[in-house]
């Protein structure tokens, strides 16, 4: 019989995500990730297929966080939404991990579960094949752009910064010229899960105009 194997899917995962948090995406390493378990490197070649499956962990540690209810009552709006939240909160939750999110392919169960809460929801509105991936590209795409737009878009803040030292920096750009920054600076001073659900009801009520479309 082969020898019983020393870690579980779910232990590097977590190892692996809690590095990735605390280190940053540099620090993810096979040679970190076996000193966080207290192995050896060798070991951990093991149960990981190199860089792509560090990579694959994280994803699917991060994806693994996202709850939402899986009833099926309910419309599929609100159905859609409250997925689509989750999804973000999850993402969000750990920042480092972002790039990764929003690059790595992964058949992990634990990373395709949430797209697949989204598509059911989807093609509850009646969509199928082209639309049904049309529509879940562009939800997809804006819980991981909004998530992104927080540590990258012009409003992001550096460590340490604060909204008042973010408003401040846009305030001192020439006014004429960008009066439009300015105003949202000010406003982006307010609560992100606001923010998000506002653009995600702004979403769906094109989603739900386009409607499905009869061949």
């Amino acid at each position: 019989m082969p020898a019983p194997r020393k870690f579980t899917h779910q232990q590097l995962q977590a190892a692996a995500l809690e590095l990735i948090d605390q280190e940053g995406l540099a620090g993810l390493t096979m040679r970190a990730l076996a000193a966080r378990l207290g192995t050896g490197p060798m070991t951990i070649y093991n149960y990981v297929d190199g860089r792509e499956g560090l990579e694959r962990l994280v994803t699917g540690a991060v994806m693994a966080q996202a709850r939402w209810s899986d009833e099926p009552s309910g419309d599929w709006r609100t159905r859609l939404a409250a997925t689509a939240e989750a999804i973000w909160r999850a993402v969000r939750a750990h920042p480092n991990a972002i790039p990764l999110v929003l690059t790595t392919r992964s058949l992990d169960e634990d990373a395709l579960a949430p797209a697949e809460a989204l598509l059911q929801a989807l093609a509850d509105s009646g969509r199928t094949g082209a639309e049904l991936l049309a529509a879940f590209r562009v939800v997809s795409g804006f819980i991981a752009g909004f998530a992104q737009a927080e540590l990258t878009g012009p409003l992001a803040s550096a460590a340490g910064q604060d909204a008042g030292t973010i408003v401040a920096r846009m305030a001192d750009l020439p006014a004429q010229r960008f009066p439009r920054l300015i105003e949202i600076a000010r406003a982006a001073t307010g609560d992100p899960q606001t923010e998000f659900r506002a653009g995600l009801g702004i979403l769906l009520a094109g989603i739900d105009a386009s409607g499905p479309h009869p061949d």
